[in-house]
């Protein structure tokens, strides 16, 4: 009973390219056989028609039911009903970027904190933006040299107005203001492995305001950001208007949707650009985490939860009276199958991943590989139990939301934070933000 209640009680996945979809109402919705009509308008709506009440699926422009073509499916369940649907698809639309997929060379930017919205770098623009060699460059260097390895020992840095893009991270050279809004942190590391039994130095970067690690000192002129702990602004001209965007989320869920959005837009770009479709989480030190393996990139996906007044679910309910008239968008997802390393039971798995020079690294702070593999989790449990698991792996949706969205909600929240460190000296945490209050 627990496991229903927390499982979305109406789920729907559309496939824009095979122009077809599944639809899965629990069945405390659908009782005793009860008919379930779905029909599709004009302006690109689903309306799911059940004793219980209406529910309308606003779809992307352009996509829209076949009428004709709504059918039960054998695979119905006492769990629930399936339904199969054909689309009519006018249009495909593309994936958002990601921020590496967004910086451009002169252009002005600011990067701020992602937990607090304070900002770590302001006004900075580039006179080149490059990005890096993928993950594995160093491991084929002796398949394309006839000569010993021309770059051992050697690191990529950027110079003064340049910004490396790397898949995770981004590479800047340190200016003035970093004395004011990062503070250095030592953090020692014994490495694994045997054979190297020394002691490697990582020097961390954190927000002087919330304490929020968000860089790593490469050497002193040169800091590594990772794009899961900072927000990247430009400079308000007329082209992208961040003020009017706003996003109906509750804060508590804003740094899972945030850690969402990211992700699935680099796995987007990464398999788009280089063809590649599985991926290992790593931390800093190249240990695995989670394995992720991309199967479609044009899916739609929309759900009911089952406690609709929530905004713990990927799609939140517009409305959460039963036997009402309750609504949701449609949302761009990728569907990604993934293994926990931690998994002692796929053991076997995980080592022909590791051996695998295909599989591409991407690496992430260790909070952040922690924090991301409870939105996996969580993510599936809210499927369909006859979706969950596809052979030994697990199955989810990863949201792709519209350019900046989340980003807009930190900064409408940022006047409000500082105006509350300037009264009261206090500093309390809550949520995923640190702001202060009088005691």
């Amino acid at each position: 009973m627990e496991e229903t209640a927390k499982q979305d009680f109406i789920f729907l996945e559309l496939r824009r390219k095979l122009q077809s979809g599944l639809l899965f109402i629990r069945s405390d919705v659908v009782r005793d056989g009860a008919d379930v009509k779905i029909e599709s308008k004009r302006d690109s709506t689903l309306n799911i028609q059940t004793d219980d009440g209406t529910y309308q699926v606003n779809l992307t422009a352009g996509v829209n039911l076949v009428e004709t073509a709504c059918q039960k499916s054998p695979g119905s369940t006492e769990h629930g009903s399936q339904f199969r649907l054909r689309l009519r698809v006018e249009q495909q639309s593309e994936a958002p970027c990601s921020v590496i997929g967004r910086l451009q060379v002169n252009v002005t930017y600011s990067f701020l904190c992602q937990s607090c919205g304070s900002v770590v770098l302001q006004d900075r623009a580039f006179g080149r933006v490059l990005p890096l060699p993928n993950g594995n460059w160093n491991a084929l260097v002796d398949d394309w040299c006839c000569h010993p390895d021309p770059f051992a020992n050697r690191k990529l840095l950027p110079r003064d107005g340049d910004c490396l893009l790397g898949d995770t991270f981004i590479l800047l050279a340190r200016d003035s203001g970093c004395e004011q809004t990062l503070t250095r942190e030592g953090n020692t590391s014994q490495k694994a492995s045997a054979e190297q039994k020394r002691v490697s130095k990582r020097v961390m970067l954190s927000c002087r305001s919330c304490s929020s690690l968000l860089a790593e000192e490469l050497t002193a002129e040169v800091l590594k950001f990772y794009i899961t702990e900072i927000l990247v602004k430009p400079r308000e001209d007329g082209g992208c208007d961040i003020s009017q965007l706003s996003l109906e989320s509750k804060s508590d869920s804003i740094r899972q949707r945030f850690l969402e959005q990211t992700l699935a837009s680099r796995l987007v770009e990464l398999s788009s650009a280089q063809s590649i479709f599985r991926f290992s989480i790593q931390t800093p030190d190249g240990k695995a985490v989670i394995l992720l393996w991309l199967l479609n990139t044009d899916t739609l996906v929309a759900s009911f939860p089952a406690a609709a007044a929530k905004g713990d679910s990927f799609i939140s309910a517009g409305d959460v009276h039963p036997r009402e008239h309750q609504s949701c968008q449609a949302v761009q997802a990728v569907k990604v199958l993934y293994v926990l390393c931690s998994d002692s039971k796929l053991k076997d798995v995980v080592d022909v991943w590791e051996k695998d020079i295909s599989v591409h690294p991407l690496p992430l702070p260790q909070s952040s590989c922690e924090e991301i593999q409870k939105l996996l989790m969580s993510s599936t449990f809210r499927l369909p139990a006859f979706l969950r698991c596809m052979n030994s792996y697990q199955v989810t949706y990863l949201v792709i939301l519209n350019c900046l969205v989340i980003i807009v909600h930190y900064l409408e929240l940022l006047t409000c934070i500082t105006f509350s460190r300037c009264f009261y000296p206090k500093r309390h945490k809550i949520g995923d933000y640190q702001t202060s209050y009088s005691s």
